[in-house]
């Protein structure tokens, strides 16, 4: 058995979800796909698809089996690329995944740059307010903000991003500006839940403190809490990035700055793997040198925006 191209038909199976798709992509005969899949589960000693007549399903062993076949097949590609002197150029598919906002503000823009520069490469960008799991996905690059308990994956820091309190100039005119978290209690404040701990942390002489806050909206997705800030609804909290236009431009202030609890971790992540490919390489040295510059997560904390 050609492992390697046992290994390519898999994948084509997998990711089509046909077998016949898949014979079809390979320009192979569907008994040659049917016969290279069995092999392939025979040699490693499990089933990697659960099949019926209607639908393939991946089992978990073939869910992991396929994170590692997307990595050896890169590996070779990029191989045979160095053979061909076409190092230097990366080229092929490269998929991220980052947080909603942060992505469409910041990720975005520097995957953008990063395709412009190196136009044979093929980035997809996939945008979700919860964790990926990058290996079971098919992801090979993601942005993490928050601590990381994932010992699977290699992490490079990119800096720190502080958690803020903030309200518009009309409502504060309208309300007063809280002088402790406390006051918070008693004050219309702007939602924006992912399902993390109840209440908002913040830290009083160094011991943490929670605040349980109400007010008349909730979101699950911070650019309408932003607006419903600027709006002068209430009093938000949220990451500096997400509120840092609306701070420059006066039409938001920051709250209650000595109460800040310590500012969250940001790493680019990626799986662990002996050979990683050299396009990811090139990436992640670019998505490093461009995140670094922004002014939220240089300032590492510093009490600036």
């Amino acid at each position: 058995m050609d492992r390697l191209k046992a290994m390519a038909s898999f994948v084509e199976i997998a990711e089509r979800g046909s077998l016949t798709a898949a014979a079809h992509a390979q320009g192979a005969s569907l008994p040659a796909t049917v016969r290279s899949l069995a092999a392939l589960e025979a040699h490693l000693g499990v089933r990697l698809m659960n099949r019926t007549t209607r639908r393939l399903a991946l089992t978990e062993e073939g869910k992991r089996y396929l994170a590692h076949c997307h990595h050896v097949l890169a590996a070779v590609a990029d191989a045979e690329a160095a053979l061909r002197s076409e190092a230097d150029e990366p080229a092929g598919p490269l998929t991220i995944t980052a947080p909603v906002l942060f992505g469409q503000m910041h990720v975005a823009p520097a995957v953008t740059r990063f395709v412009q520069r190196h136009p044979r490469m093929r980035c997809n960008l996939k945008l979700y307010d919860r964790v990926v799991n990058l290996l079971e996905e098919g992801i090979d690059v993601g942005i993490r903000i928050g601590p990381l308990d994932d010992s699977s994956l290699v992490a490079l820091p990119l800096g720190e991003l502080r958690r803020v309190a903030v309200a518009s100039p009309g409502f504060l005119a309208r309300h007063g500006t809280p002088a402790h978290p406390r006051d918070l209690a008693g004050v219309d404040c702007i939602r924006f839940d992912l399902g993390g701990p109840p209440g908002w942390q913040f830290r009083d002489g160094g011991r943490p403190l929670t605040v349980e806050v109400g007010g008349p909206l909730s979101f699950n997705q911070a650019a309408p809490a932003v607006d419903a800030c600027v709006a002068g609804l209430g009093v938000g909290r949220f990451l500096a990035y997400q509120v840092a236009p609306a701070l420059t431009q006066g039409r938001l202030q920051v709250l209650l700055e000595t109460f800040e609890p310590p500012p969250r971790p940001v790493h680019v992540v990626y799986p662990h793997a002996r050979l990683v490919p050299a396009r990811t390489r090139r990436f992640i040295d670019w998505i490093r040198a461009e995140l670094g510059e922004l002014p939220a997560l240089s300032g590492l904390g510093q009490r600036q925006i």
